[in-house]
């Protein structure tokens, strides 16, 4: 656990104050046509609060508007599953037809109440589809391999269904501007179907989508074109990509993914395809070692684990080995090798200061920042232009109210445990560090807090929302 900083105060630790400029992390930031109020964004992070179906809820409102309310520049969604087949988990709010898009515009005008901004991140799954659902037994990905880690089967896409698959995420872009939200981030790391596509490390395709690199980027760079094409030059489009894939420091057997001058390569092709900005992460899957960083919660996720084992062939496996000592102390210290090397805060920043030196759309960049000196840091040394952040806001939605008032970092920082993101699966998302709360009874309250929030209680709530 980090040492905190500061001295005690009532059984808290006193936020430390910086004196370092912040100034940075509150200057606007263009992403094409959209600007931010600072420089500081919620990255892709929310529990299973929607409905089975597809359909949006009051529960995932209440999630996404306390983060507008702490004071972040802008919201990037969690997963939004642009087909059902798609999706990563049941339980995250669709984007397949317009009948959804009354929710989403409701949840859009809510955030904008802050002053913030509100980006729909798109997702097809492929082989990185953790839990089924009733209508698809076999997720589709760039290949048959199946996802490594559990063995999720996979069918390879062929080019006609590559085309469908284009043809969703295009017509999922124009819903998203019809409802009047603010821009699209296409899910291009951590395993999703543009990182099968992309790593070598993944993609054995014969064809036009496989072999060189740029045939390995063409589904990438056709859909950002298609989706330019459909929403104008005047829409939000980014694009998040895993800069460092290291697929071996997941597991030591796999291929090798693209070098990093590759990806650099492909982000300048994402640009002149026209991309906004690049969104800076790690890991050809998730979970992995860089993403997220830290901590291996072995307890939570003997836990939770149970729910994935009947997804794919490799996960008893997995589960003897979690709950099995010394087999899980050995996977602990596996998975933290790179955190111990590396650091947690800024784990990216490396990946993105190539990126920015190669292109001239924005950089942000993710990876457990939770310091607003090392933000203001970064920034001012252009290794990105903003930064997103998803655990250490689990932990401390109003973080930068803390940075507005001069903490340079809050009076109870992440520990970065890894348990509220490997509890998502069973559980509501949630800090489950109970060293950063008086009690176990304070904990449970704030992590259903999100299910009690006043703010819309008796109000009438648009079709499709329950």
């Amino acid at each position: 656990m980090p040492r905190r900083r500061g001295g005690s105060l009532h059984g808290r630790t006193e936020p430390h104050r910086s004196t370092v400029s912040t100034n940075a992390i509150f200057e606007p930031l263009s992403l094409g046509a959209l600007t931010l109020k600072n420089r500081v964004l919620r990255s892709s992070v929310a529990g299973r609060f929607d409905n089975y179906d597809g359909s949006g809820t009051a529960v995932r409102m209440n999630w996404d508007v306390k983060f507008a309310r702490g004071g972040v520049g802008a919201i990037i969604s969690s997963n939004a599953p642009i087909h059902e087949r798609g999706h990563i988990v049941p339980g995250y709010a669709y984007l397949d037809t317009d009948e959804r898009m009354p929710f989403w515009r409701e949840l859009g005008k809510r955030v904008h109440e802050h002053d913030c901004r509100y980006i729909v991140q798109l997702v097809f799954a492929g082989r990185e589809r953790i839990l089924p659902g009733l209508r698809y037994e076999s997720a589709l990905g760039a290949t048959d391999d199946p996802e490594p880690i559990n063995g999720f089967p996979c069918r390879a896409l062929t080019t006609e269904q590559i085309r469908e698959v284009t043809g969703w995420f295009v017509q999922a872009s124009r819903r998203v501007r019809e409802a009047g939200l603010d821009g699209i981030e296409l899910a291009g790391a951590n395993g999703m179907l543009f990182t099968q596509f992309l790593s070598p490390a993944i993609n054995t395709r014969k064809d036009d989508y496989g072999g060189t690199l740029q045939n390995r980027a063409r589904f990438a760079l056709d859909v950002v074109r298609a989706i330019r094409r459909e929403v104008g030059s005047d829409f939000c489009l980014g694009f998040k990509i895993s800069v460092d894939e290291a697929p071996r420091e997941l597991l030591p057997w796999l291929g090798r993914g693209n070098p990093m001058e590759d990806v650099v390569r492909v982000c300048g092709w994402l640009e002149e395809a026209g991309v906004d900005y690049i969104h800076v992460s790690a890991g050809t899957g998730f979970p992995h070692p860089r993403n997220p960083a830290g901590r291996f919660p072995v307890k939570e996720v003997v836990k939770t684990y149970d729910t994935v084992l009947s997804s794919g062939p490799r996960t008893l496996r997995n589960y003897v080995v979690f709950r099995t000592w010394p087999l899980s102390a050995v996977f602990r210290w596996w998975w933290q090798r790179p955190a111990k090397r590396l650091g947690v805060e800024g784990i990216n920043l490396p990946g993105s200061r190539a990126v920015k030196q190669a292109v001239s759309v924005p950089v942000l960049c993710t990876g457990g920042f939770q310091t607003a000196s090392v933000i203001s840091g970064a920034i001012e040394r252009g290794d990105c232009d903003g930064v997103t952040i998803a655990r250490p806001l689990v932990a401390n939605p109003d973080l930068v109210r803390l940075f507005e008032q001069g903490h340079d970092s809050p009076p109870r920082p992440c520990t970065y445990c890894n348990k509220c993101l490997f509890n998502f699966i069973e559980n509501p998302l949630g800090c489950y560090e109970e060293s950063r709360f008086d009690s176990p009874e304070a904990m449970v309250r704030e992590i259903l807090s999100v299910f009690e929030e006043p703010s819309y209680s008796g109000m009438s709530m648009p079709t499709g929302v329950v």
